[in-house]
């Protein structure tokens, strides 16, 4: 789970691991379009506590998975010794021509800018190597992000908050895809509705991926804002005991020629 935008790592493995499974779950349909095959060099960008990145090395491919939070990176090498993880930045990397494929699941959403990214992660790849991602698009989370900026300002809290991720719509990804050199063979854009776990699924959402919003915001007037943000959204994304968070997912392939 890569992030380059907020420098405190607030990411916390246990929670990602024990609430948030359906990150990797969900990453296991990405496995199919990666096809990874014994011994081809693969990079996962954004491995988190890695369990994909196990996956992959699972058929037999040499595996690097690179994370910016060192408390992922940490959890990774703890569950998978096997593989090498390292903490980095995926617009600050220097890889050139090592990999096979490049593979990356709900992380470029964190990433700023976009194109140094992909400029990044094309110059790492062998010549006829594949990139395989999905990440959150245009709308994504858009019912929960409204009301979580809507109930920060009902408290009285007159801020701007810059939104921590970047959501694309698939046009706009296709186009910065082949500026920095590309063949795009595979883009879409999808609703993927995402059960989160317990009563408190959308509490621990908001704790692992919304942490931001509340920078500077006391915790007693946090747990009043996310309350309300329940409160607010318990009619539209509340079903049958479980929230459902609003998702909307981009998937692409790209091939360097």
């Amino acid at each position: 789970m890569q992030m380059n935008t907020i420098q405190k790592d607030h990411w916390n493995p246990l929670l990602y691991d024990d609430k948030h499974a359906f990150v990797s779950k969900f990453g296991n349909q990405l496995f199919d379009y990666l096809d990874p095959k014994k011994g081809e060099s693969i990079l996962d960008v954004g491995c988190g506590t890695g369990d994909l990145a196990n996956k992959i090395a699972s058929v037999g491919a040499n595996v690097v998975g690179i994370d910016f939070s060192e408390n992922m990176v940490a959890k990774a090498k703890e569950k998978y010794p096997h593989i090498q993880f390292i903490v980095k930045d995926v617009t600050k990397m220097d890889f050139h021509h090592e990999f096979d494929a490049v593979f990356s699941n709900a992380t470029l959403h964190w990433v700023k800018p976009s194109e140094k990214a992909l400029t990044n992660i094309f110059n790492s790849l062998k010549n006829g190597g594949r990139f395989v991602a999905e990440f959150g698009g245009k709308g994504n989370v858009q019912k929960i992000t409204d009301a979580l900026l809507m109930q920060i300002k009902k408290a009285g809290i007159e801020r701007d908050i810059a939104s921590p991720w970047y959501f694309p719509s698939i046009g706009e990804y296709v186009a910065l895809m082949e500026q920095v050199g590309f063949r795009v063979t595979l883009a879409m854009h999808f609703d993927r509705p995402t059960p989160l776990e317990g009563e408190d699924g959308l509490k621990n959402w908001i704790a692992m991926f919304a942490s931001s919003f509340f920078e500077g915001i006391n915790e007693q007037l946090k747990h009043e804002i996310i309350a309300n943000v329940e409160t607010a959204l318990k009619p539209s994304l509340f079903e049958n005991g479980v929230w459902v968070a609003d998702y909307k997912r981009i998937r692409v392939v790209g091939i360097k020629e």
